[in-house]
């Protein structure tokens, strides 16, 4: 009879930093499909009219999206989220990382969750 394996859940956060890293080990025996959630929240003061944030998302070294925007919401919490999905053969580990740049803004809170 074959053990069932319970789903794999991952995170990181960076309580307040710039940059956050995920490693996800390799597993020896099977293939596994991750959905990737990257959640930039940053802090927008209520001068901030020319403030901007940026998330980008690298996946083992290499990036793989960006994206800058215009904050909004001034004297409030303003928020970028990218969405992936990622198949890992056997045997090979995986290294998410999200970074963050701002203007005018702060960040709050930057986080990355990996589901199987």
């Amino acid at each position: 009879m074959l053990a069932m394996s319970r789903p794999e859940h991952w995170r990181s956060d960076s309580a307040g930093d710039s940059v956050v890293v995920l490693d996800i080990p390799a597993s020896l025996s099977r293939h596994r499909d991750f959905d990737i959630d990257e959640t930039l929240i940053v802090w927008v003061p209520e001068d901030g009219i020319q403030a901007w944030q940026e998330l980008n998302l690298e996946v083992d070294g290499r990036k793989q999206w960006s994206r800058p925007i215009f904050s909004s919401c001034q004297g409030q919490t303003d928020g970028l989220d990218y969405h992936c999905r990622i198949h890992l053969q056997a045997e090979r580990a995986l290294r998410v990382r999200a970074l963050a740049f701002t203007r005018g803004a702060w960040v709050s809170s930057l986080f990355i969750e990996a589901k199987e």
